[in-house]
């Protein structure tokens, strides 16, 4: 019998990793996106830039703009539930969201939010609903939770874009599909923009919540 190689295939991905440290009324924004491994994007501050030549610079300037104002508004709210309710400690949050696209053609696609390193909420994209990670039934992870449940924004538009917006990227790219796409990229951005209310529906959890006050 001749002798055939057996091929082993790892998955596409398409990963984002956005946080935020909130210290004394002020947020400090730090992540990036890679594309099947290679940097795509990053976020410094208020300002994401465009690693790989995904948009032309017309588009890709209306895109940043939309970002920063997200970032801006979230970093606004921080500060005036800060005067309120005063948070003498540092709090740290981090989103990691993405998809895998698989040789056979089956995809996965995740959300997830830790907060001071430690799980705190998770999407389950089939049926577009946040849920907690928290150990316990921490007022906050609840408040969160409940608060992320009212708005389009971080359930239905969340679960398109992990499962259509982010697949389809893949599908785009993949070797196993036949001709790459040459379709524009820009529902990419849309990711950080998603982030931000994930990111800002567990803030306003941590700062009403704060004494106890949910």
């Amino acid at each position: 019998m001749p002798y055939r190689a057996i091929q082993c295939y790892t998955p596409l991905t398409f990963t984002m990793l956005q946080g935020t440290r909130i210290s004394e009324g002020s947020s400090v924004f730090w992540g990036n996106a890679s594309l099947d491994g290679q940097l795509s994007h990053l976020l410094e501050g208020l300002n994401v830039t465009q690693v790989l030549p995904l948009e032309p610079p017309d588009a890709w300037a209306r895109l940043q703009q939309d970002v920063t104002t997200y970032l801006v508004y979230f970093e606004q709210l921080v500060s005036v539930f800060s005067k309120e309710r005063p948070i003498n400690y540092t709090q740290s949050l981090l989103c990691h969201l993405g998809c895998c696209l698989f040789p056979n053609g089956t995809a996965h696609s995740f959300y997830e939010v830790t907060l001071n390193g430690t799980a705190f909420l998770s999407f389950h994209v089939p049926s577009a609903t946040w849920e907690r990670r928290w150990p316990g039934r921490d007022a906050v992870a609840t408040f969160a939770e409940r608060e992320l449940m009212k708005y389009s924004e971080t359930t239905r538009d969340l679960q398109h874009f992990l499962n259509t917006t982010c697949v389809d990227l893949l599908r785009a790219q993949s070797p196993w599909t036949g001709k790459q796409s040459s379709r524009s990229h820009a529902p990419l951005v849309l990711g950080l923009i998603l982030g931000t209310f994930a990111l800002l529906g567990s803030a306003v959890g941590i700062f009403l919540c704060t004494g106890g006050s949910c």
